[in-house]
């Protein structure tokens, strides 16, 4: 579109012209105004000839190219985001909830063990209130009602505060901690054995559920970091990297949360993977950007 803007109808006209088959021009409408031109773009850019090259990108579409098949990858990838964020969030309570519970029984004469040096990095306690315990943290109503009640306190203690961090700074916390005996002790929680696949798989989660939680494209993620080899399950080297990896601990971990949540995490996916199973065109790039060529066997 370049640097001025077109409105729908000039849109419609672009894409037409670049080769794309758009038969209800009304509903094409419809989704333009409700998704967006910039945003969809992100889910025709694998129907354009010179995919990948984002380098020298002609923006013609390949031949047969039907604006109902972005709309279907469009759909597809809006549903999986709600569908993870679902059972991301199982995961990130069981987790808070457990680091909560095994820490403050291990320090119980430290109700803010999480500011507290001998059992945290000195790193970790300088940024905290910088950081975590800010004024804005503070205005949150049960840490401030714990406050007015509790006048000589200087934190909330752990089952309050932790209720209320990111699940970023959850993490960070668990990575602060100075008795790696207790972080084993978490990760084994989770059946896994090394603390390093466990922060791997942590860090896996992290990623797709801030995708999720703010729309951002996910069905052909890039994972930032590697996936380290653990017990969920056999990584494709190809693959490990794709939603196909994050999908596997996303999988694993629920499993560990609800067996009857990991049921249902299975049927959900297995029906979402397979609504476009007639269109092989959008079926084919499923396959392709997510690493997932059969997701009932994938998560056999």
């Amino acid at each position: 579109m370049g640097k001025t803007a077109i409105d729908v109808w000039e849109q419609i006209k672009l894409l037409e012209s670049r080769g794309m088959v758009i038969k209800d021009k009304e509903k094409a409408q419809e989704v333009l105004l409700d998704a967006g031109y910039y945003r969809l773009g992100f889910y025709w850019f694998p129907f354009e000839t010179t995919y990948p090259n984002k380098i020298n990108r002609t923006h013609q579409f390949r031949e047969g190219t039907n604006f109902d098949y972005i709309v279907k990858l469009y759909y597809f990838d809006f549903n999986l985001r709600s569908i993870l964020m679902k059972y991301l969030n199982r995961i990130e309570i069981h987790f808070r909830t457990f680091l909560i519970y095994k820490v403050s029984n291990y320090y119980r004469t430290s109700p803010t063990w999480f500011a507290d040096s001998t059992v945290v990095t000195a790193a970790y306690v300088r940024k905290f209130d910088q950081e975590v315990y800010t004024n804005r943290f503070k205005s949150i109503s049960i840490i401030q009602q714990h406050h007015k009640t509790h006048i000589n306190d200087k934190y909330a203690p752990a089952w309050k505060t932790l209720e209320y961090m990111t699940l970023g700074g959850i993490i960070h916390l668990f990575k602060a901690l100075k008795d790696k005996m207790i972080c084993r002790a978490i990760s084994e929680h989770f059946k896994v054995r090394q603390l390093p696949v466990f922060e791997s798989y942590l860090k896996t989660i992290l990623t797709i559920r801030n995708y999720c939680a703010h729309g951002n494209v996910l069905y052909d993620i890039a994972l930032p970091t590697s996936i380290r080899r653990g017990p969920a399950g056999q990584m494709e080297s190809a693959n490990y990297h794709k939603l196909y990896g994050a999908i596997k601990v996303i999988y694993y971990m629920t499993g560990i949360v609800s067996v009857n949540r990991q049921a249902d995490l299975k049927e959900e996916l297995i029906k979402l993977f397979n609504k476009n199973e007639k269109y092989n065109e959008v079926q084919n790039i499923i396959a392709e950007a997510t690493g997932i060529k059969n997701i009932r066997e994938m998560l056999a």
